[in-house]
């Protein structure tokens, strides 16, 4: 049985609010560049660099990481990998850079985040976007922007849905 946590208008809502704390918490998001975690953080950072364009009339410039090879628990939880590329089109050193995911829960996917943006370069701050923080925090990690908090019983899954354009079938749902 699953349960809608976001629909779609809910998403789109949480992404504005977000956006709008970023260009808040960064003085006009004039050094801001938004990096999206493989997978689920992709669709979400290129939501979030639109709503800074709409609001702010400024472009934010978009990369992403893939965490695969950056897990602590790679040769145990990778058997066969899919390795995506890394991609950071712009020199992260002295930005504010935004990592952005859809869900945070143990910390250790964002640990290997920051391992991997670090091989980029030294940004002057990292900060962590999130659709969804459902707790089960391992790793003392904390999101500085958050749509949703939500208690999700242990062992379910929540499964988030963002492209990289609004759409009816946008929503987090616990499955």
């Amino acid at each position: 049985m699953s349960e809608v946590l976001l629909d779609a208008d809910a998403v789109g809502r949480a992404i504005r609010r977000i956006a709008s704390e970023i260009v808040e918490a960064t003085r006009g998001a004039e050094s801001v560049a938004l990096v999206g975690v493989r997978r689920g953080g992709v669709g979400l950072s290129e939501r979030l660099a639109a709503a800074i364009r709409e609001a702010e009339g400024r472009e934010v410039p978009v990369g992403t990481v893939d965490i695969a090879l950056y897990r602590d628990d790679a040769a145990t939880a990778l058997p066969d990998p899919k390795i995506g590329p890394s991609v950071v089109p712009f020199d992260p050193h002295g930005r504010d850079v935004v990592l952005v995911d859809d869900v945070l829960q143990t910390g250790r996917t964002i640990r290997a985040a920051i391992d991997c943006l670090m091989d980029f370069g030294r940004p002057r701050r990292v900060w962590l976007a999130v659709l969804l923080d459902r707790g089960g925090r391992e790793l003392p990690i904390a999101a500085d922007f958050v749509g949703k908090t939500v208690e999700v019983p242990a062992g379910a899954k929540v499964a988030v849905e963002i492209g990289g354009a609004p759409s009816d079938e946008d929503a987090a749902i616990i499955e």
